[in-house]
């Protein structure tokens, strides 16, 4: 099993045409099982045309009903990336995947606001998206560096996302799931959304869980794990080493009131039972340690 997305999955790509678009899709079709799950490209301006024999529809409602694609992949560019995970909202596809940086913070508060009662999901934006290895990855992020294992990934960061499946490869660890939600203030699933579905993950025996600094959805996450987690959680904060003077992290990374310090997740994390490294390069061997 996975969390999801798995070989059954069929993407779609919003923003095909474009240069990132057509690399990524690209990259994506030649992992795993992608020639099967990359069925449709999405371009109201290219509809009937096709790349890498992916056939591009004007809609995403059309490009569901005509290919049955149920997750959509958006590398649209920031003024218009809102209104394409709106459109994937309208047409009730059950994932979307945004990896656009840079959307205006106002859009991203109209769209969450418009996905409320929605039972669609929303990874992203700013993300590297989701990687189900030896099967299907939708995102930027590099698959040679994945192999199939027992524990899921959670981050914040993406650059942090593949130092730790690096630091696990290196105690010969695979990974169930990797799941990038990143980083900007207003975003889609948190932290808590997918521990939930790796705890219920039989795949899943322990998971990786990078933060940064700036808001609580860290320290939610652990209360969470304390009262409900079968599973051995490890964690690090992006920022706590930071030199003096620095700040690490998304634009999301903002601290108020002394509140969202690195100093404060560290300290709440660390209450609800979880093991936490304050030196990024111990992430794996840490997690090793807490195996049964």
């Amino acid at each position: 099993m996975s969390i999801l997305i798995s070989k059954n999955t069929r993407v779609m790509t919003q923003g095909i045409t474009g240069k990132t678009g057509q690399f990524h899709t690209k990259t994506g079709k030649e992992y795993a099982h992608g020639s099967a799950c990359y069925v449709a490209g999405v371009n109201p301006k290219k509809p009937g045309e096709s790349y890498e024999g992916i056939p591009i529809f004007a809609t995403v409602k059309e490009a569901r009903e005509k290919t049955g694609a149920n997750v959509s992949v958006i590398y649209v560019p920031p003024p218009f990336a809102a209104a394409a995970i709106d459109e994937a909202v309208d047409a009730d596809l059950d994932l979307v995947i945004c990896i656009t940086e840079g959307i205006p913070v106002r859009d991203m508060i109209r769209t969450k606001y418009r996905m409320q009662g929605r039972r669609t999901r929303l990874i992203g934006p700013n993300c590297p998206g989701v990687i189900t290895p030896d099967e299907i990855k939708i995102g930027i992020m590099p698959g040679h560096i994945h192999k199939k294992g027992p524990i899921g990934v959670v981050s914040r960061s993406g650059t942090l996302t593949y130092e730790a499946v690096g630091q696990l490869m290196e105690q010969g660890l695979g990974q169930s799931t990797c799941v990038g939600i990143g980083g900007d203030p207003v975003n889609g699933m948190k932290h808590v959304d997918i521990m939930k579905l790796f705890n219920d993950d039989p795949q899943t025996e322990a998971v990786i869980m990078v933060g940064e600094i700036g808001g609580s959805d860290e320290e939610d996450c652990a209360r969470w794990i304390k009262a409900n987690m079968k599973k051995p959680v490890v964690g690090f904060i992006a920022g706590a080493t930071a030199p003096p003077g620095k700040r690490m992290g998304h634009a999301g990374a903002i601290i108020s009131g002394g509140k969202g310090t690195a100093a404060e997740k560290i300290a709440v994390m660390e209450e609800c039972g979880i093991k936490v490294t304050r030196n990024p390069a111990e992430m794996g061997k840490l997690l090793k340690s807490v195996l049964k």
